[in-house]
């Protein structure tokens, strides 16, 4: 009975851990928010979002969206602006990957 009662206990753990794994995933994927000299402009109601690199030189960003799907990786050049919409969710950050 013993046995049984710890390795349920571990099956539980195993579990717990492996869920949170998978919901802190997204994060991890897309690295740290991207620095100041990314310029954002964000307007919520409309779900949509510009940056412009000021960084001189080729930044790999991407949009987090809380509650929703992120935007995929994109390599911006120096000066250039990018507008990025979305269905579902909220803003999160501006994200390096």
């Amino acid at each position: 009975m013993r046995l049984k009662n710890s390795l349920s206990v571990i099956a539980a753990t195993a579990m717990i851990t492996a869920c949170a794994m998978t919901a802190a995933d997204p994060a991890v994927a897309a690295g740290g928010t991207a620095p100041a000299c990314v310029a954002r402009e964000v307007v919520k109601q409309d779900k949509t979002a510009w940056t412009t690199n000021n960084c001189g030189r080729n930044m790999h960003i991407k949009l987090v969206i809380d509650n929703g799907p992120d935007r995929q990786c994109w390599t911006t050049s120096p000066g250039e602006t990018l507008k990025w919409t979305w269905k579902v969710g909220s803003y999160g950050r501006i994200a390096v990957c």
